[in-house]
């Protein structure tokens, strides 16, 4: 015979993460995904209860040792059988909430119990959990991925369109990307770059990465050698971040070609 269950496990953030598949990692913060998870949890509420309401409570026989719950008297084998299978599908479809969200039951005798899981339990003898202890356990998951979708929305990183990229960036990479070939796009709208740059300080007597070093420079213009700047007053600290910034970006593009592109200096004057 179980011990009681001794009421929902709510574990750390650090404890839920090292629960985690690698793969599960990104998924979680996704809001879109984690309003799917609260959605089939919510589904399964609604089916257990529904399942439950063609069954009577054991009061009183054998607590503990017999079923904890008991076919109603004028419930047909079919519509129980029905009811069951939509409690099974459900769970199927919810089966991520306890690993997201922590809430366990630790039941002495049977250790940490997945009150998704484990709903079958409830009509069998010896159960492991209650209904009692099935539906506060609902409610806390829907509660707690509510708070990971909030937190998940509110640090997700801004998504950025094609219409929000200049032509000249999107323009070069845009049919390649389209085919998914993302290297390949992301190399071109480089390459693009790099030709901008050349083009405007009308050099083509270096590579690119002594180029761009040199263009933006925070040394003084020499013949020959023009400088870009971003546009503002130079002392300004966001002006000087962005100078400072742009000066590493083709070394970034060189390490990581695959990466996000930073923002680029399309509108910066030429210094000679």
């Amino acid at each position: 015979m179980a011990g009681p269950a001794a009421g929902p496990e709510r574990r750390s953030a650090s404890e839920v993460r090292a629960l985690w598949h690698a793969g599960d990692v990104e998924a979680h913060e996704n809001p879109d995904y984690l309003r799917a998870v609260a959605t089939s949890v919510v589904e399964f509420h609604d089916a257990f209860q529904a399942f439950m309401k063609l069954h009577v409570f054991n009061d009183s026989i054998a607590r503990g040792v017999a079923p904890a719950v008991f076919p109603r008297d004028d419930a047909g084998a079919d519509e129980i059988a029905g009811a069951t299978a939509a409690v099974d599908q459900a769970a199927g479809r919810a089966a991520a909430a306890p690993g997201l969200t922590g809430v366990r039951f630790n039941v002495q005798g049977a250790g940490v119990v997945d009150p998704i899981a484990a709903w079958h339990t409830v009509t069998k003898p010896k159960p492991v959990l209650e209904p009692d202890d099935i539906v506060p356990a609902c409610h806390q998951m829907t509660g707690r991925l509510d708070e990971l979708i909030h937190k998940a929305a509110a640090e997700a990183p801004p998504q950025v369109g094609a219409e929000a990229m200049h032509p000249l960036i999107w323009g070069a990479a845009s049919r390649l990307w389209q085919d998914s070939y993302f290297r390949h796009a992301v190399a071109a709208a480089a390459e693009s770059l790099i030709t901008h740059v050349k083009n405007r300080t009308q050099r083509n007597d270096v590579a690119e990465t002594p180029l761009w070093q040199e263009t933006f420079s925070d040394k003084a213009p020499e013949p020959g050698k023009p400088r870009l700047r971003w546009r503002g007053v130079s002392t300004n600290r966001d002006v000087k971040s962005m100078n400072d910034g742009l000066r590493q970006t083709q070394h970034r593009y060189r390490r990581r070609p695959c990466g996000t592109a930073a923002p680029v200096p399309l509108g910066a004057r030429p210094r000679s």
